[in-house]
């Protein structure tokens, strides 16, 4: 039995379980992971006080130790390499005429692999791309086609709140979005409004859906007819969060009952 720690490896790429090793670490920390028979680097994601305990197989790699000034120096030798590495990429790219688009490249700590990460409408046969950089890097060349989500994680940048991306910032990984969760916040369905800048549903949509959810069980919804303390008529707006229900009562008359509260009710026809 050992402990197991959450650990994002190198800069982009994804979380995954490592074996702590018995290295004193903290979140946050940065360290030398030993995977594959290789060393790479990565950050620690997860509470190392809070910290699972249970079969070390579970992990794909263990902790070595804990960076070191040289260490540091070196990561950012490589990420000097790494951007030269991008315009060697992008060369290559306009020579062979290939549709897709480098985001970034990564050199892994012992600079036996570099990958590059890109973006495209479809399939890409690069083959013979990955040949060229072979020839040029002598490395191991990684191509990796990634979403336009994991495009705005890496870019990172700041969403219309003000606040910097949640994907980019803390995020671990990518949950599940659809639009039925807009429609349950009773949110505008403006694509302008409930879209983030990767342009997919923003990660906060799912954040309070469940709450709205559970809030929304008993109150009607829109265009559903109920009897009000001044007569019958038909939903137009709800507010889940003040529980409030604006109703047409036709002939220009609208009312606004408040559920939940015993001085007026309404109950559906």
């Amino acid at each position: 039995m050992g402990k197991i720690i959450e650990v994002q490896l190198g800069e982009y790429r994804p979380v995954a379980f490592y074996d702590q090793n018995d290295i004193e670490c903290d979140r946050d920390s940065y360290v030398i992971i030993e995977q594959d028979r290789a060393m790479e680097f990565g950050r620690i994601v997860s509470d190392v006080k809070a910290v699972c305990t249970g079969k070390t197989e579970a992990a794909v790699g263990k902790i070595v130790r804990v960076v070191t000034e040289g260490d540091k120096n070196q990561l950012q030798n490589n990420r000097l390499k790494a951007q030269d590495a991008v315009n060697a990429c992008v060369r290559k790219i306009n020579e062979r005429n290939l549709d897709m688009q480098i985001v970034k490249a990564e050199y892994t700590f012992d600079c036996s692999k570099v990958i590059f990460f890109f973006t495209a409408e479809g399939r890409v046969d690069f083959r013979n791309l990955v040949k060229d950089l072979a020839k040029i890097f002598r490395v191991r060349i990684e191509l990796k086609q990634i979403g336009v989500r994991d495009r705005a994680k890496i870019i990172a940048g700041y969403g219309v709140c003000g606040r910097e991306l949640c994907c980019s910032s803390y995020l671990k990984g990518f949950h599940q979005l659809s639009i039925k969760m807009a429609k349950e916040q009773g949110l505008p369905l403006n694509p302008t409004r409930i879209s983030g800048v990767c342009g997919r549903i923003k990660c906060c949509m799912a954040y309070e859906y469940h709450a709205y959810k559970e809030l929304a069980k008993d109150l009607p919804s829109v265009g559903d007819k109920i009897t009000t303390p001044q007569g019958k008529g038909t939903v137009r707006d709800v507010n889940i969060l003040k529980r409030l229900v604006f109703v047409d009562l036709g002939e220009g008359k609208t009312t606004k009952v408040a559920f939940g509260q015993n001085s007026e009710e309404a109950a559906p026809v």
